[in-house]
């Protein structure tokens, strides 16, 4: 079948333009996709976002799973978008295929790794498009572009025919521009959840690490799901006397280190040109030594079970899915890695613990679009889905 997209965005790559059609009828008939360029299709090239590893890797002879599933549920493949190189940023320029246009914001990036997927779903150029969140590369860019997005608890959904960035955290989800399209494909990917909430948390340290735009939707969100729920939010700091930058720093080096194992031969036998922020990230990846990768698992260890008996079984913690809106496109290199940092201290809390976070996207009055994050403990998923959608529908009325 010939490709027949018109790419307004620059979200697929080269050699990503082709469709495969859906492999049965199922819950997804209708639906078109897109899939990070990351993910395996068979008879097709993975690139993952370097032209090197292109070139060094045979075409994969089995769909990954997830992409399998898609197909067999009845979505329609419409080929392959574009990822931050090895899905190791969270700005979302690529310097060998280029930097996708944000719909919902001409001026900036619409963020990564998932970039590519962020672009072409506010473009409304597939229905939902399959991202990966390893520190936050799908809520991130949901955030910059209004769009839904998730991190799936760790393990949940299949990660083989995947190219891995950090295993231990790596996650695979997927955007929509649409909430019934989300929870669709949700019910498709994850497995039923019977999470109840009873307990709303308020990370205030997380929400301090936010701009002050994000400031009046968290209470709005807070008070909004404090309403649904019948109970009163309960403010705390999720990492006690600890900065989050801490928490950060533990996820950069225990993350950074499993990277180079998983990629370091083939990066020293290949020598890939990366894009300098990444480049360097390697550079610094290939120093972490074995001691110091050891103390930050066993941090994050802590921090996992912190955060898990914090949540409970019955608690949804109220986070902003990143620390500003979608950085300008010609923003200093300082200030994009600046605002970098930030994030992921507010996004490594859900990465260090494994558990889900979905993002929902609000607009305020002029026009901005932000996304606000729900926290659930692990295999809560679906419901927590479910219940971003019920939390939507009241924000948007209180607006009407």
């Amino acid at each position: 079948m010939s490709f027949p997209l018109v790419d307004t965005v620059g979200a697929w790559v080269p050699h990503g333009r082709f469709v495969i059609p859906s492999a049965a009828s199922g819950p997804l008939d209708g639906l078109t996709f897109a899939a990070k360029d990351v993910f395996d299709v068979a008879g097709h090239p993975t690139g993952a976002g370097n032209p090197t590893w292109l070139a060094t890797h045979p075409a994969p002879t089995e769909h990954s799973p997830v992409v399998a599933q898609l197909l067999g549920a009845g979505a329609t493949l419409m080929g392959k978008v574009l990822t931050d190189e090895l899905a190791y940023s969270l700005h979302g320029d690529n310097v060998h295929y280029g930097t996708p246009i944000n719909s919902a914001a001409p001026d900036c990036v619409t963020g990564g790794s998932s970039s590519g997927s962020c672009a072409a779903v506010a473009a409304h150029l597939v229905d939902f498009a399959l991202g990966t969140d390893t520190g936050g590369s799908t809520r991130v860019p949901a955030s910059y572009a209004g769009l839904w997005g998730l991190r799936t608890t760790h393990g949940l959904v299949s990660a083989e025919g995947l190219v891995p960035l950090h295993p231990a955290f790596d996650t695979v989800t997927w955007l929509a521009h649409e909430a019934t399209t989300f929870e669709r494909v949700g019910a498709v990917l994850l497995p039923p959840a019977s999470f109840t909430a009873t307990r709303v948390l308020v990370p205030q340290d997380a929400w301090e690490l936010a701009d002050p735009v994000f400031s009046e939707p968290l209470q709005r969100a807070r008070d909004a799901l404090a309403t649904l729920l019948h109970t009163d939010p309960q403010t705390l700091r999720v990492a006690a006397d600890t900065p989050l930058g801490d928490w950060r720093q533990t996820y950069a080096t225990a993350g950074a280190h499993e990277g180079w194992a998983t990629h370091g031969a083939w990066i020293t036998e290949h020598q890939p040109v990366f894009g300098a922020a990444i480049g360097a990230r390697w550079r610094a990846a290939s120093a972490v030594t074995d001691d110091a990768a050891a103390r930050a698992r066993t941090q994050a260890a802590e921090i996992r079970t912190r955060v898990r008996a914090l949540l409970g079984a019955d608690a949804v913690a109220v986070l902003p899915s990143a620390a500003s809106l979608a950085p300008r496109r010609d923003a200093d290199p300082a200030d994009v890695d600046a605002v970098r940092l930030r994030t992921m201290a507010i996004t490594c809390i859900a990465g260090l613990a494994g558990l889900p976070q979905v993002s929902l996207p609000l607009a305020l009055p002029d026009g901005t679009v932000l996304g606000i994050s729900l926290l659930g403990p692990a295999g809560s998923d679906l419901a927590l889905i479910r219940m971003a959608q019920q939390l939507q529908g009241i924000l948007n009325a209180q607006h009407r």
